[in-house]
């Protein structure tokens, strides 16, 4: 594996997308035809979806919770926690990825910037309970504290992304961005490649197919992360 010298001095960001977790026997929200497994993104990943239909959107995410509960980490998320290991606080991972799979491997220093499956919020006093507090036997989950409809703690199209102030401070001192899984083509996660690299960034990427922001990545392992992390992590950790 040809890699750039990397030292401990050195900050590294790490990007996440639904690739990593495939592997793990996550299904990716978006099938080829652009439906969001037989739903219209419109009727399930928007606010206007779940204000004409909360029924439909609580089944759909309550199954996303249950498939992420029968499914493990795998060798690629583990690789990433060796990683942050070794850099302590130069280390911060950005998962586009809401199956919580980072933290159950045993990362410490993420940002789900889509929201996670294991947490839902009030719509009313914004009260956030973890799904296991919650009776998922109700059709539409109530709060606990003032009884109005909790919403899965999903960010939706037409929100934005959680804690970009603080993505986008440490973009600003990245020295080393690491693009894992992703496709490259939604935004604004898939531009923080070419923000890193404009400040001078090495860039790397592992994914299985060549992704659409692929001219900003200066060296490109293809296959599956599961593969490829843990010799590329343990030569990192090495170098």
């Amino acid at each position: 594996m040809n890699i750039p010298k990397i030292s401990e001095k050195d900050f590294i960001m790490i990007l996440t997308g639904a690739g990593i977790s495939a592997e793990s026997g996550i299904k990716t929200f978006r099938d080829s035809d652009g439906l969001w497994e037989n739903h219209r993104v419109e009727d399930v990943a928007t606010p206007e979806g779940f204000k004409k239909d909360p029924k439909l959107v609580w089944k759909f995410y309550k199954e996303r919770y249950f498939q992420s509960l029968e499914v493990s980490p795998n060798l690629g998320h583990i690789a990433l926690v060796d990683l942050e290991n070794k850099f302590q606080d130069n280390f911060l991972l950005v998962t586009q990825n809401v199956d919580g799979l980072h933290t159950r491997a045993g990362s410490h220093r993420v940002i789900e910037m889509h929201g996670t499956l294991l947490t839902c919020f009030c719509t009313k006093c914004s009260k956030k309970y973890t799904m296991k507090e919650v009776d998922l036997e109700e059709i539409i989950p109530p709060c606990l504290a003032c009884g109005k409809p909790l919403r899965p703690d999903i960010v939706w199209f037409g929100e934005m992304p959680y804690r970009m102030e603080e993505i986008y401070a440490a973009l600003d001192k990245t020295t080393v961005f690491m693009s894992i899984g992703t496709s490259g083509n939604v935004y604004p996660a898939a531009y923080f490649i070419a923000q890193a690299r404009q400040r001078g960034a090495k860039t790397i990427g592992v994914n299985l197919a060549e992704p659409e922001n692929s001219s900003y990545i200066d060296y490109f392992f293809q296959g599956k992360a599961g593969d490829i992390l843990p010799s590329l992590v343990n030569l990192i950790i090495s170098n």
